[in-house]
């Protein structure tokens, strides 16, 4: 995961999605096969964080849980998301949401790029 390099919390926050996911691309291309994925946090303000995941074609996030009530938007290519015995294949423009503490996992055959959006409690 690269440096963040821009300010993550403050009065407004302003990114372009399309500059960040091309960073993302150059992150997971200049990497080689050693990740299979990269993220930008892009928002760090009290409960919120806003993430953006790149996934390689073939990649993976193991089985874990967030805290709290996480949102998944696709933004480009097909992940396959699965929590509570199912399974969603997601495409670009897809939108999924998940309550707190549900034990997820994440692949991706084709590789894509979604936005994380997690809240956590008791985060100031």
């Amino acid at each position: 995961m690269a440096p963040v390099d821009h300010p993550v919390s403050g009065s407004a926050l302003v990114f372009s999605l399309a500059g960040e996911m091309q960073r993302i691309r150059d992150e997971l291309a200049g990497s080689g096969a050693r990740t299979a994925r990269t993220a930008r946090t892009l928002v760090k303000e009290g409960a919120l964080r806003l993430t953006l995941v790149g996934i390689r074609p073939g990649g993976e996030l193991r089985t874990h849980h967030a805290d709290g009530p996480i949102s998944v938007h696709v933004l480009e290519g097909e992940i396959e998301f699965h929590a509570g015995g199912e399974r969603w294949t997601l495409a670009a423009g897809s939108l999924l949401s998940l309550p707190a503490r549900v034990e997820h996992a994440v692949q991706s055959p084709q590789g894509g790029i979604f936005l994380l959006a997690v809240a956590s409690p008791g985060m100031p």
